[in-house]
């Protein structure tokens, strides 16, 4: 069975860290380094959930210099939002699938 990117994009937000992560991002893009700062974790083991983060299409890495910055990529978020609108009390009917 194929998986939407409604549900990978779901899948990579159940996750606290990666929450966590974009939420850094939404102040700019920063480096693997730079994210690994905050969280009592490995640099491999944070790079493993960037790395979801990519897959999902949340996150882009970029290249300055020696740099590669990740930064937020914000349609699959959009795409979650219009989806959970469907939702709100006096909505039009919500679609599954």
């Amino acid at each position: 069975m194929a998986v939407d990117s409604l549900s990978i994009t779901f899948a990579a937000l159940a996750d606290p860290t990666r929450r966590a992560i974009l939420a850094r991002l939404t102040a700019g893009p920063a480096t693997v380094k730079e994210l690994t700062a905050p969280f009592a974790m490995s640099g491999p083991a944070v790079s493993k959930h960037i790395r979801v983060l990519e897959r999902a299409g949340l996150i882009a890495r970029g290249r300055e210099a020696q740099r590669r910055p990740c930064r937020l990529e914000a349609a699959p978020l959009k795409e979650v939002a219009e989806w959970a609108g469907n939702y709100r009390h006096g909505s039009r009917t919500p679609v599954f699938g």
